[in-house]
């Protein structure tokens, strides 16, 4: 098995016990008279069986990682540790560079001008360039999934 579609059933098993998780919620109690429209000891045997296939697939996934070299020769764990950062930085950028432009909100002279303290061009250019290079890098990470096996 490749590990893209290791990492496919780890997101189906997420899925699932979040999904199992919420129905649990929904019946853990129900009416005097009534009956819950699901078991909850049938729904949590099966949570159970969902989380133990999730940790193997974790544990699998997380030691096939360790062992993958990029083709820019940059180790799995090592690239998803930086895809991560560039994703997070990515988002701050932009955030910054909205953050910065000055609002045309005001209606006379005499109220308060609000300026920018960034240069916003030279923030929204970084931003790209880090989205460009948070791109290139998931390219690499996702032909190695899908060239790995377990």
């Amino acid at each position: 098995m490749k590990l893209a579609e290791a990492l496919m059933q780890r997101a189906d098993a997420q899925r699932r016990l979040a999904q199992l998780n919420q129905r649990l919620q929904q019946n853990a109690k129900y009416q005097e008279g009534e009956k819950p429209a699901e078991h909850p000891a049938e729904l949590l045997v099966e949570y159970q069986e969902v989380a133990d296939l999730l940790e193997k697939w974790v544990v699998q996934i997380n030691q096939a990682n360790h062992h993958i070299r990029l083709a820019n020769d940059m180790n799995m764990v090592e690239a998803l540790a930086k895809r991560d950062r560039l994703k997070e930085e990515h988002t701050m950028l932009v955030k910054l560079a909205d953050a910065a432009l000055p609002e045309q909100d005001r209606y006379s002279r005499s109220e308060i001008k609000m300026v920018s303290a960034v240069d916003i061009k030279a923030i929204r250019k970084k931003a790209d360039h880090v989205a460009k290079a948070h791109r290139e890098l998931d390219v690499l990470i996702q032909q190695a999934n899908w060239q790995y096996d377990l």
